[in-house]
């Protein structure tokens, strides 16, 4: 080592530094080592490298918070706008839904008023369908509707789809809350679709029942009219009185268009009438003595000039004689009041009924009567039974008809009530 404190470097001595501090008279020196100044300088370009790097990171970190918030703040306003377009959409579907929905509200209204009268349409025609088919009912098949078209006359609302008009009613929004949850625009167009062929098709049905309706109405109407004339033809040909007001083609006046519940009405009106003049007429005709009083016995003597059976001479025979034996029940021919039951002459027992407008009716040679003057019957009515009494040569029953005490004959009145049996 060497003694002054001298170091070599590298095979040569390396002098220390020396750093003199004077102040005034007072002098201070230091000695400086090169390893201390190694340290010193190296601290110092540490600390400068610090600086510098903290310096280049604050001016970073100020770059990179920047960026972030303009990449945050473009991402919120992409966010917002996406919301903004989203809500937009959500606006325009819940308008439509709302435009669609109180679309359907007024359809649903519509229907259910539709519906609503029809039902009140099938209430009414309940009574009067029924009375239609108790009147022309069990009319011949070439004039009378067939039985199967009772139910379309209705209308019967069961005739309409599964699906209930009700459940869509305009106070209730749970058919269109469906479309309220779905965001995607064609969803919504489908379920409208469904929703108008729905309505489509409910609309139809009723309107076939509706027009089941007039239609059943219009052919009962005329199944009535048919009825009556046929009767009243039938009457008239035979010259026998009938008072009806059948004729409907002396009418006129303006055309004025009538809505569907006017048509409803007229025609209802119009079956309401027909079937009164019907019954009119079948009222009438069941006063006239139109059956057989001996249904399926043959005739032994027609009404007319004739052979008497006793003197063998030409003689009026005012009735006609059915073969009969003795104990038959004998039936009136019509309804009316017993105006004479006893013994009469060459009637023997008789029962004789009177059955207004000048028309009576005599049953004679029974051999019982079970009837009392003034007794009313209705037509079928049992008056006695067959025998052979009075004037007679064997078991039968005398029949006769008179109009205002004059015999006519009664096979005018059974042709007759062959031809109008089956409409009364």
């Amino acid at each position: 080592m060497n003694p002054n404190g001298q170091s070599a470097v590298f095979g040569r001595r390396k002098e220390p530094h020396t750093v003199i501090i004077a102040r005034g008279n007072e002098i201070r020196h230091f000695t400086i080592r090169p390893w201390l100044a190694a340290f010193i300088g190296s601290a110092l370009a540490a600390i400068a490298i610090g600086y510098l790097l903290a310096t280049s990171y604050l001016v970073l970190r100020d770059d990179l918070i920047g960026a972030t918030t303009a990449r945050q703040a473009r991402m919120q306003q992409a966010y917002e706008d996406r919301i903004s377009a989203l809500r937009a959409q959500v606006d325009r579907i819940t308008s439509r839904q709302l435009l669609d929905q109180q679309l359907m509200e007024t359809k649903v209204s519509e229907l259910l008023a539709r519906q609503t009268q029809l039902s009140q349409r099938h209430g009414r025609l309940g009574p009067i369908l029924e009375r239609a088919e108790s009147e022309v009912g069990d009319m011949p098949a070439d004039t009378a509707t067939k039985p199967d078209e009772h139910a379309d006359a209705t209308g019967s609302l069961s005739q309409a789809p599964t699906y209930s008009v009700a459940s869509l009613g305009a106070g209730d929004t749970r058919p269109f809350s469906l479309w309220s949850t779905r965001s995607d625009p064609l969803d919504n167009e489908t379920a409208a679709d469904r929703a108008d062929k729905l309505f489509v098709s409910i609309n139809a049905s009723l309107k076939a029942i509706e027009s089941q309706q007039l239609s059943r109405i219009a052919r009962l109407a005329d199944n009535a009219y048919r009825s009556a004339d046929a009767i009243s033809q039938a009457l008239e040909a035979a010259g026998l009185p009938v008072d009806t007001e059948l004729d409907k083609n002396d009418v006129g006046g303006p055309l004025v268009p009538l809505d569907s519940s006017m048509i409803f009405d007229s025609k209802v009106k119009e079956l309401d009438e027909a079937l009164d003049a019907l019954d009119q007429v079948k009222k009438d005709a069941r006063k006239l003595p139109l059956t057989n009083p001996a249904p399926g016995r043959p005739v032994t003597s027609p009404f007319g000039v004739r052979t008497d059976p006793i003197l063998g001479t030409a003689a009026l025979h005012t009735g006609m004689d059915f073969r009969a034996p003795i104990g038959m029940r004998a039936k009136v021919t019509a309804a009316g009041v017993v105006t004479k039951a006893g013994w009469n002459g060459g009637y023997g027992r008789m029962v004789e009924v009177d059955h207004g407008n000048g028309f009576s009716t005599r049953y004679g040679h029974l051999s019982e009567i079970d009837v009392t003057v003034g007794q009313k019957l209705a037509a079928g009515d049992v008056i006695g039974k067959t025998g052979s009494s009075g004037r007679s040569t064997g078991p039968h029953l005398h029949y006769e008809v008179r109009h205002s005490g004059e015999a006519v004959d009664p096979l005018r009145f059974l042709a007759v009530g062959k031809k109008v049996a089956q409409f009364l």
